[in-house]
């Protein structure tokens, strides 16, 4: 019983998570500013990060952990990369 009731739960996080992607794609598409869009990139990314760890959790496999991990920091880093390029028009000064 308990075992089918966490794997449901699961299915639903990762379906529920599959949709918060597809709205941060939506708004990236749609914009209208490029805040807007970095915004979505950031969920985009996040949800994504999410979903894998979901993932691991539902396998047992620790692999998707570090997936995770490594999505995270390069998602981060590239969101601070590009909030500074609109707010000074240059990454590297």
């Amino acid at each position: 019983m308990m075992a089918a009731v966490f794997y449901w739960g699961m299915v639903l996080t990762q379906l529920l998570l599959a949709g918060a992607m597809g709205v941060a794609a939506w708004r990236i598409a749609t914009g209208p500013r490029a805040q807007d869009r970095i915004l979505g990139m950031d969920t985009l990314y996040q949800s994504g990060m999410l979903l894998i760890v979901a993932f691991g959790v539902r396998t047992g496999s620790s692999l998707y952990f570090y997936a995770a991990l490594i999505i995270g920091m390069v998602g981060f880093a590239s969101t601070v990369a590009m909030a500074k390029f609109l707010m000074r028009g240059e990454v590297i000064e």
